[in-house]
């Protein structure tokens, strides 16, 4: 009788009742809300083992993993050591800032919160770790499907190849200078410089509202004028920035 009371507690507790973010509906009779893979796409910031004892496991041993519903751990976004608990935004941003993975809260760190393209040239929801760490892949990823590598904050600006940062030597390379220019980007900073402010070409007095919060940090990276990025992507995402009409 004992050891059924404590399955059926269990099994109670085997499904996310507190917080819903980085899930996604299943419904399949057994699993109602599933993690997402981007869920825990992510690294922690400080140890596995840290977050192990900061965000204890509901139930001994298993963590949020994509496809499962364990509840996640109740200090991830309450004091109160219950789903039923307040949620509490402090507890939260904590977790998001210390043990992104542990807490499946990776598709809200801003690295990978932001919008993909509308029109993006391979299917978003299907890239793939590996395509994430591949030179073919990776700036195309960065330009039209940031959020799936956790590139929202490089401003569709990153290495091909990522190693680049080993030897920053080969940005001043003679012979090297085909190379950097096509994997090296970012670490040799050839992704453009002029801001945004300089690179009106409509003649418009207003402009629609950025789309995301990170215009600035692209423009920087060359977004408003490198001819990577079409008209369409920068409208959409920043033509108050870009000061497109």
């Amino acid at each position: 009788m004992i050891a059924l009371l404590v399955f059926l507690i269990s099994a109670a507790s085997a499904e996310i009742l507190g917080d819903l973010n980085c899930t996604t509906y299943v419904g399949d009779g057994t699993i109602t809300f599933g993690y997402s893979p981007s869920a825990t796409v992510c690294s922690n910031t400080i140890s596995d083992a840290s977050c192990n004892v900061l965000y204890a496991p509901v139930t001994d041993g298993e963590f949020p993993a994509p496809g499962n519903d364990v509840e996640r751990p109740f200090n991830c976004y309450t004091t109160e050591g219950a789903n039923t608990g307040a949620f509490s935004a402090d507890m939260k941003k904590a977790a998001l800032d210390s043990c992104p993975k542990s807490c499946g809260y990776c598709c809200q760190t801003s690295a990978y919160n932001c919008r993909n393209v509308n029109f993006p040239r391979l299917r978003c929801e299907t890239i793939t770790a590996s395509q994430c760490t591949s030179a073919t892949w990776r700036t195309i990823i960065a330009a039209d499907c940031p959020s799936a590598c956790g590139f929202c904050n490089d401003g569709g600006c990153v290495d091909g190849v990522m190693d680049c940062g080993n030897d920053i030597s080969i940005c001043n390379a003679v012979g090297m200078q085909d190379f950097v220019n096509q994997y090296c980007q970012r670490t040799c900073q050839r992704c453009g410089t002029t801001t945004a402010a300089s690179t009106g070409t409509g003649t418009c007095t207003s402009f629609i509202a950025d789309t995301s919060a990170s215009c600035s940090a692209w423009a920087t990276n060359g977004f408003c004028t490198n001819t990577f990025y079409t008209a369409a992507q920068r409208r959409v995402y920043c033509a108050t920035t870009c000061r497109i009409c």
